[in-house]
């Protein structure tokens, strides 16, 4: 009996090596390390894994590597919680030794770990969150975004709503560093009258007393910024209510291909505005589409493009410094001078790190399949950039 205990602990001794130095191995052969951060849990969930899902689909098509050089990515949930982000960047600094940072959903994190990746002078190349401040005065020579500054999808549904003649709109969102950023750049465009500016709380899951102060306003629309779960429980209560096909709605982030799927029929006739659809005829984005259903079995969103689209320019990237990050001056004018083909087409980045591109509004309609989607229907805002960058002194 002792001799098989004997035996037995010694073979389990022998996997649990095999097991670590087989770990130490795959870890050894990956040339660069980036730590992927986003919200994975709660009502963003839906948000981060797109991200996620999207980044992991380049890197797939690209046989595991970026610029030819194999690459290890560590993913990690914020819960939408800043002190977790903070945490966790630590932990890929200082633990993990990454080589780059991507990711971050929202802007409350992405303000709370700006200054441990300043400090730290870490390469971040983020696919969501766009606060204002990191794109004027607090911008940073390491930090790029491939997908827009916070106002900017608000912008675009603000000239378009002086496009379609609305005279009176009322305005929500919640009360953080993105909802205000929403309402501000809305405000920023638009020429008539506000009737309405409210604030509610972060992952708020009931709307019935703000849809009846809209009632009483009776504007002539509304634009609303619910990303995730919110955005969710928001559009089934406005149509509950009998204000969509009412009141014209307007929004960002709020019916998109992270909603829609829970949505369906109850979204159709919102308007959106953002920098990509998923109807969009170009050789990049055709391809993406067809390649995320396939592999996903949903229609992708703007946060798995915009997410795809950071993989694709880190890859453009090391090819730019033959694979190597040991420059970090050399792999950040790599990442500005954005030589890749964009699945949104028109793109470059502006000398603060963020997109000048073209901006689009959508409407929800069923698509050629008869599935719920967004229908590109005009284009507001063209070659824009937001209005942070003046006073960016890089």
């Amino acid at each position: 009996m002792q001799t098989t205990k004997r035996r037995l602990t010694q073979s389990l001794s022998t996997l649990a090596i095999a097991l670590a130095a087989a770990g130490m191995a795959s870890t050894a052969q990956a040339d660069i390390k980036i730590g992927f951060m986003a919200t994975m849990s709660g009502n963003g969930a839906a948000l981060g894994q797109d991200m996620y899902d999207g980044f992991t689909l380049a890197l797939e098509e690209k046989g595991g590597k970026l610029g030819g050089q194999t690459i290890e990515l560590l993913k990690e949930d914020d819960q939408l919680k800043p002190d977790v982000g903070v945490q966790v960047i630590q932990k890929f600094i200082e633990k993990d030794k990454v080589d780059l940072v991507a990711g971050v959903t929202f802007s409350n994190v992405m303000m709370a770990i700006a200054k441990p990746l300043a400090d730290a002078d870490m390469t971040f190349v983020g696919s969501n969150a766009g606060p204002a401040p990191l794109a004027g005065k607090q911008c940073n020579a390491g930090f790029f975004f491939t997908n827009w500054q916070n106002d900017n999808q608000a912008e675009v549904m603000g000239q378009f709503a002086n496009d379609k003649g609305y005279k009176n709109v009322y305005l929500m969102a919640p009360n953080y560093q993105s909802g205000r950023d929403q309402i501000l750049g809305f405000k920023r465009l638009y020429k008539g009258k506000v009737s309405g500016e409210v604030y509610t709380q972060l992952n708020q899951p009931d709307y019935s007393a703000e849809l009846a102060q809209l009632q009483a306003a009776a504007p002539d629309a509304i634009y609303v910024f619910f990303p995730g779960g919110m955005g969710v429980n928001f559009i089934k209560q406005f149509r509950q209510a009998g204000l969509m096909g009412t009141i014209p709605l307007l929004s960002a982030s709020t019916v998109d291909g992270s909603t829609l799927p829970a949505l369906k029929e109850t979204a159709l006739g919102a308007y959106a505005g953002t920098f990509w659809g998923p109807d969009f005829d170009n050789p990049t984005s055709k391809a993406f589409v067809e390649a995320f259903e396939k592999k996903y079995n949903r229609i992708p969103s703007q946060y798995a493009a915009q997410s795809y689209d950071s993989a694709l320019l880190i890859d453009s990237a090391l090819q730019k410094t033959g694979g190597s990050v040991a420059d970090k001056k050399a792999l950040r004018d790599a990442l500005r001078a954005a030589d890749f083909a964009s699945l949104r087409g028109n793109y470059k980045i502006g000398h603060n790190g963020f997109p000048i591109q073209d901006y689009y509004a959508f409407e929800v309609a069923k698509d050629d399949k008869g599935r719920v989607s967004l229908k590109t229907i005009a284009t507001p805002l063209k070659n824009y950039q937001d209005a942070y960058a003046s006073e960016c002194k890089l």
